[in-house]
């Protein structure tokens, strides 16, 4: 059972980011991470990539992103500031 399911089963309520493992080349990051939507009671994994401050990715793309959009913009408030972009 991986972290977000874990809390999930706990009773954690609300949205949830864990980052899986990242590489870094040059100025790009690729994230490996999983997002737990509270609002869909589903978790997601998936790679996003930031270019300098640019974050890429169908997990949060506004018309591709399979999240709720709270969840999206959590998400990215939450990865632009773990990686300082």
């Amino acid at each position: 059972m991986n972290t977000a399911e874990q809390k999930f089963r706990e009773g954690y309520m609300g949205n949830q980011v864990t980052i899986i493992d990242y590489t870094e080349q040059g100025n790009s990051i690729y994230v490996n991470l999983e997002v737990l939507d509270e609002g869909q009671d589903k978790i997601y994994a998936e790679e996003v990539r930031f270019l300098d401050d640019l974050i890429y990715g169908d997990l949060v793309h506004a018309k591709r992103s399979p999240l709720t959009d709270g969840c999206r913009k959590e998400t990215i408030q939450y990865l632009k500031n773990y990686f300082n972009r």
